[in-house]
């Protein structure tokens, strides 16, 4: 007997792309990983390690469903949004998002060499697992350049290897290995990301040993402690881009920060400016650091945090401008999932359209229009 399978193909009809989400989770099955991890790390390292057979994740349901949404687990018990059509009914489908930012979160270890080569095993799967013509035949899935970036040449390489591929949105890297971004041995990453025009994208990851978040005072007592040092973190990586003179180096150079918050911004942009217009005569920079914000730095709106009278945070996002500095993301699959069409209704109406599409648009350089899907739920 013969059988025959039909190849899905995307709809002729195009429509216009209203909800771009910046922050999606993807994990391998259990064992699919393994076989992307090139030698000699893979034998030498990580074999005798479990590899994508856990998530790691500390939050307060980590015990009942690891953090994440109860709904999102196949029927075959495999992990969340391990599964490519099941994550594209009810992020694509039934929440709205136009066109979905992939971000596989990559293991920390100790080694920048190890890490690289977790990373490039990420990339390989990512090509073959969600942005393969069988999986993203509907072709709203954007993938990310997972790269390490304690090995700069290395997370280079990979960036050229992967910066024509057609579905392919960022690079990804984390905040915590020192020194601070400004130092110019980072310096291969940020010219491979402008050379190929490439949005480089932070998420904020658990670190390893020495490498986890600190603030001055030493490391934290309990998790939530931890979870507010992360935009401790981003807020001094945007000091040292902007006082260190990466953006005047790299003037083209886009960075997000995902998942730090992003109320902490302002008052950091007052005072970046209030010390920069007092010590003008001894700074390097060319102007404002608030404007190189604007022009070059955007944040994720998960997590979006905001006081009991709502009132105050659309004033406090009209003050920080966001429509400049916004962009929608729902960290699906985690229990913190923010649906777009739920956020939508935080934001300034002045500021909707820039927040959940117009920027992410621009900033990751992504189609207007999208083949049309027949059921979908539309947020705008």
């Amino acid at each position: 007997m013969l059988t025959q399978t039909h190849k899905r193909v995307p709809a002729a009809e195009r429509i216009a792309v209203r909800c771009v989400d910046s922050d999606i989770h993807p994990y391998p099955r259990r064992g699919e990983l393994v076989e992307y991890i090139p030698e000699p790390w893979r034998s030498k390292y990580f074999l005798a390690r479990r590899v994508g057979e856990t998530i790691y994740y500390d939050a307060p349901d980590y015990a009942h469903a690891y953090a994440m949404r109860v709904d999102t687990f196949p029927p075959d018990g495999e992990f969340a949004c391990s599964d490519p059509e099941m994550a594209f009914r009810q992020l694509i489908m039934e929440a709205g998002a136009d066109i979905a930012i992939l971000e596989p979160l990559g293991a920390a270890t100790r080694l920048p060499e190890t890490t690289h080569a977790f990373a490039c095993a990420l990339n390989d799967w990512q090509a073959n697992h969600w942005l393969d013509g069988h999986n993203n035949w509907h072709e709203r899935w954007r993938g990310s350049i997972s790269v390490a970036i304690e090995d700069p040449e290395g997370a280079a390489r990979e960036i050229e290897k992967w910066a024509g591929h057609p579905y392919i949105a960022q690079i990804l890297i984390k905040a915590e290995p020192r020194p601070s971004w400004g130092d110019p041995k980072y310096d291969p990453i940020w010219a491979a990301a402008t050379k190929h025009d490439i949005t480089v994208s932070c998420h904020l990851a658990r670190g390893a040993y020495e490498t986890l978040p600190i603030p001055p005072v030493g490391f934290p007592s309990y998790n939530h402690d931890f979870m507010v040092t992360y935009s401790l973190l981003a807020a001094n990586q945007v000091m040292s881009l902007i006082f260190d003179g990466v953006f005047d180096r790299f003037p083209t150079l886009r960075i997000v920060f995902v998942e730090h918050a992003f109320s902490w911004i302002l008052p950091l942009m007052w005072r970046m400016d209030a010390v920069y217009q007092a010590r003008k005569s001894r700074v390097e920079i060319k102007r404002k650091p608030s404007e190189y914000v604007k022009d070059h730095i955007k944040f994720t709106t998960q997590p979006l945090d905001y006081p009991e009278d709502k009132t105050e945070l659309i004033r406090a996002l009209k003050w920080m401008e966001c429509e400049k500095i916004l962009l929608y993301s729902s960290d699906y699959p985690h229990w913190t999932f923010d649906d777009p069409r739920w956020l939508v209704k935080h934001l300034p109406k002045a500021a909707r359209e820039a927040v959940m599409f117009k920027n992410g648009i621009a900033t990751y350089h992504l189609p207007e229009t999208v083949p049309v899907l027949e059921g979908q739920v539309r947020v705008l």
